[in-house]
């Protein structure tokens, strides 16, 4: 049985060598990769990234942060282009084309049939002396000196470098393009990642019931109203205005500090103060104010006026937390 020390040891090696290949891509890159990113900035195409083997599932990864940050692309298996896919490419895409050897027979095949359709070519590969280096009208050097694999067989880290030059593509051009949260949010609007970039306050106050009671309310009432609202804090209103807070915290309070509670109201056990939030407030910053002032819930607010309350729970049955 392998002993943990050995097995840990391993996979320190592994993730020593690939970063090691990665931080090397920062001596790599030249006036090539510049004049890559402008090209495709200025085109009016999409880029159409290819691949085969590992590089292709490389490829595949490229075209999907690439498409969620902003830049149009679409992913072509390099075996499938020679084999009736080559219609994928349109007359003003760029292409990428990845291998490590830059030599394989597919990209070879390849190779004249873009330079015949006229579309410009990025190479990104660990070969400057390969074919698709000498060929393309940009090269992208991801030379790594071995693999991870103790074989030098398996690509690992020549993937690992092929996937960093590619995250450096597509953050150059959302930064370039001053692609926003705002923007982001417009290619994520499932899950908690775009829940975070477009869920508002609003949106969670409307489907939550409103808890309120009169500043000269019975102790009873204020127990009623913040039961039957389910969420914890009751808002205390005078003259149609918030005034103060009563949580189920002031309750307990209240209980231990008073033996006769017949005669209080909710004046006198409320929060004055109360935290609160605009309605067009972020969700993800309303759990920030909530973490921040170690409280479970704000009152919302639309132009000055109650409109609801927010609870922690909210935002953790929103995938928010």
């Amino acid at each position: 049985m392998n002993d943990t020390k050995s097995i840990l040891s391993i996979a320190k090696r592994t993730i020593e060598t690939e970063s090691k290949a990665v931080q090397n891509l920062v001596n790599l890159l030249d006036e090539q990769f510049a004049h890559a990113v402008q090209y495709i900035l200025d085109s009016q195409g999409r880029v159409v990234v290819s691949g085969v083997g590992k590089s292709a599932i490389i490829a595949s990864k490229i075209v999907a942060t690439l498409n969620s940050t902003g830049t149009p692309s679409i992913f072509m298996h390099a075996a499938d282009a020679i084999h009736g896919d080559l219609g994928t490419i349109q007359k003003n895409d760029v292409v990428v084309l990845i291998s490590k050897s830059g030599n394989t027979p597919e990209i070879k095949a390849l190779l004249p049939l873009i330079r015949i359709a006229k579309n410009k070519l990025i190479g990104i590969t660990g070969n400057m002396d390969s074919v698709l280096a000498k060929q393309a009208d940009f090269v992208l050097n991801t030379y790594v000196e071995k693999e991870a694999c103790p074989n030098n067989l398996a690509p690992t880290t020549s993937t690992s470098a092929q996937l960093a030059m590619g995250d450096a593509l597509a953050i150059s051009l959302l930064e370039l393009r001053g692609f926003s949260s705002a923007d982001f949010a417009k290619y994520h609007p499932g899950g908690a990642l775009g829940k975070k970039l477009y869920l508002r306050v609003a949106d969670i106050v409307a489907n939550n019931q409103k808890p309120k009671v009169d500043a000269n309310s019975s102790v009873k009432e204020v127990i009623v109203e913040i039961s039957e609202k389910m969420l914890g804090v009751t808002a205390v209103l005078e003259n149609n205005k918030v005034v103060g807070v009563v949580t189920d915290g002031d309750i307990r309070r209240m209980l231990s500090t008073h033996d006769n509670i017949g005669e209080l109201t909710a004046r006198d056990i409320m929060t004055s103060n109360p935290k609160s939030v605009d309605v067009d407030t972020l969700a993800v910053k309303a759990l920030e104010i909530l973490q921040s002032k170690g409280i479970s819930q704000l009152l919302a607010f639309e132009n000055e006026t109650y409109a609801g309350v927010v609870h922690i729970h909210n935002l953790i049955n929103e995938g928010i937390l």
